[in-house]
């Protein structure tokens, strides 16, 4: 079945999709027809290589003639030539019909299945060095018509260094487990900062300072793991068990983020000792949602895009994540209406002014905040040059604890903050600040 152009608008789609980074992983395809299968995105340097290793190889065909081992192969293949193959076939429909990327001069070939010894064993062993450096998608291309193909795929893509030990991160990506480790550091020194002034300040200290002080602890461990994860699959090839608990305190760390989140832009427990029906309903809605994009980021992180689902995985991910980051924007703007409407009736302008005036901050913080970190950090993975593709991953980190750090501050336990101050020469001017009809969002 020759590549169309949806197929391969398809596979464009996937270089956008934050690929994870190379290791050592072994793969079954079974009675598999697609054209092409796109394995793995890798930024070589000059001592990249290439190792593929097949088992099982079997291609079956619904035709009177035997599929021609030729047309069934694996390939290198950049963005750039990419974009280019997709350029020609808009401008020669005619060719789309009888266009083979394996024929194309902008692919690197591999190897091809005429290479594959005979069963019994059908199988074949290859390492290829990548002596042009940049980054690189590794495909399986099937020309053959009516064919399918069960195999299994052992891949290994890495870089020399200096002293001839390998680096199985993208060359991109080499620097995470320092940087993950940075950060998780970073986090720690917060938390040793946090936990003092909490306890300095144990009069004020609500409920919700507990679980920020969790959301700290957590989000440490989770970098450690991160970083962890990162190191083992950098020098071996394997995370050694790392990732799991990766995933297992993203999960914990994730939920316990958009809680606080919520919590903290409720009031609950240093303004109301209790959360409204409908915050709770929100509540409920967010965690549910968060455990499914928990569980399609570990299919994504875990298969990659040679599964057939993957992008399905991948698109569940971001909708589940779009919602969740509406819905916790919602118990905000409530709380921020309801403060306005006890403003008329209470007397005490001063303190609801504050509260007012901080929960709109905090607004803003955190609408900022999800701009960053779901458009401008992707924007930085797509734009940057696969060398510094690193970069994106500061550049949310930074965020990260950026909003940490405000959110912490805004909200810290304190005796005469925000929320507790009063001044009695300003009660005037914060009735008439009340009053003014354009105190919204």
């Amino acid at each position: 079945m020759p590549a169309t152009t949806p197929s391969l608008l398809f596979l464009f789609l996937l270089l956008f999709a934050g690929l994870a980074a190379a290791e050592i992983k072994t793969l079954t395809i079974a009675s598999d027809n697609r054209p092409m299968i796109l394995f793995e995105k890798f930024g070589f340097t000059s001592t990249g290589h290439v190792i593929i290793s097949l088992a099982g190889v079997f291609v079956d065909s619904s035709l009177s003639t035997s599929p021609d081992p030729s047309r069934l192969g694996f390939f290198l293949l950049t963005k750039e030539s990419l974009i280019q193959i997709l350029s020609d076939l808009r401008k020669n429909p005619d060719l789309q019909s009888s266009f083979c990327v394996l024929d194309s001069p902008s692919t690197t070939p591999l190897f091809t299945f005429r290479e594959v010894s005979p069963p019994p064993h059908a199988s074949l062993n290859r390492s290829i060095p990548v002596s042009s450096p940049g980054e690189y998608l590794l495909y399986f291309a099937n020309c053959a018509p009516g064919s399918v193909v069960s195999m299994t795929v052992l891949t290994e893509l890495f870089n020399l260094d200096s002293d001839g030990s390998k680096d199985f991160l993208s060359a991109g990506v080499t620097r995470l487990p320092s940087l993950f480790a940075f950060f998780a550091v970073a986090y720690l020194v917060f938390l040793g900062y946090w936990i003092p002034y909490c306890l300095h300040n144990k009069v004020s200290v609500h409920r919700i300072h507990l679980l920020m002080s969790g959301l700290l602890l957590i989000k440490a461990v989770n970098l450690i793991c991160a970083a962890e994860d990162k190191h083992y699959v950098k020098v071996t090839g394997t995370p050694h068990g790392w990732d799991i608990l990766f995933y297992l305190f993203q999960f914990i760390r994730v939920i316990l983020l958009f809680t606080v989140i919520m919590l903290v832009g409720t009031g609950w427990s240093f303004l109301k000792p209790f959360l409204q029906e409908k915050e709770k309903k929100v509540l409920m809605i967010v965690i549910p949602l968060q455990v499914l994009a928990n569980i399609a980021s570990v299919v994504i992180g875990e298969t990659g895009p040679f599964l057939r689902d993957w992008m399905t995985w991948y698109q569940v991910f971001l909708l589940v994540d779009i919602i969740c980051c509406c819905a916790i924007i919602f118990p905000i703007v409530w709380s921020i209406r309801s403060l306005r409407e006890t403003s008329k009736t209470d007397g005490k302008a001063a303190r609801n002014l504050a509260k007012l005036q901080l929960f709109r901050q905090f607004y803003i913080v955190l609408i900022g905040y999800l701009y960053f970190t779901r458009i401008v950090v992707f924007a930085l993975k797509t734009i940057a040059a696969y060398k510094y593709q690193w970069v994106s991953n500061a550049a949310e980190e930074l965020a990260n604890l950026s909003f940490y750090m405000v959110m912490f501050y805004m909200f810290r336990p304190a005796e005469r903050n925000e929320y507790f101050s009063l001044d009695e020469e300003e009660e005037k001017e914060a009735e008439k600040a009340l009053g003014d009809e354009g105190f919204e969002l």
